[in-house]
């Protein structure tokens, strides 16, 4: 077994940070037709030292395990950095300590670097609270129009 399978399999085996943040102040939505994956990813900001930063970030994914991998190292390297520094994160430096991600597996970095983007856009866009009447879950937002500062963004 290659280092990078036994660290996504020890990603697995206690995932962090999964769920929705409940009074998040952005939210990203985005997916991949090719792959079928989806992922949505909350932050909440809060102030320290005079600068916004990242307090907390989660994610909920449909897709493969790397991806929820990815999505769980990368919420725990979002926790405070500002804005600019997020909006500067690769998707392979999201990937953290899972390693360099196979050729195959590149998507599902770019996937969460999607999501994160998408949050951080929405944020930017409008700095108020996310619309609680939204749809909660990822299967429940494939079949509702997009509303709100949650969109939908196919990746290329």
């Amino acid at each position: 077994m290659s280092n990078f399978e036994s660290n996504v399999r020890e990603a697995l085996a206690n995932p962090q940070n999964q769920g929705e943040i409940a009074d998040a102040d952005a939210v990203g939505t985005v997916g991949s037709p090719e792959c079928g994956d989806m992922m949505r990813m909350w932050l909440k900001f809060t102030e320290k030292d005079g600068k916004k930063v990242i307090d907390r970030a989660s994610f909920q994914a449909f897709g493969c395990q790397t991806a929820i991998a990815v999505a769980s190292m990368a919420t725990q390297l979002l926790k405070g950095k500002t804005e600019e520094e997020a909006r500067h994160l690769s998707a392979q430096d999201l990937s953290g300590d899972l390693g360099a991600l196979p050729p195959m597996k590149i998507h599902c970095g770019q996937l969460v670097e999607g999501a994160l983007k998408n949050a951080l856009d929405s944020n930017s866009l409008a700095a108020a609270s996310v619309d609680s009447s939204l749809a909660p879950t990822l299967s429940s937002a494939i079949h509702q129009p997009v509303t709100g500062k949650i969109r939908i963004v196919p990746l290329d």
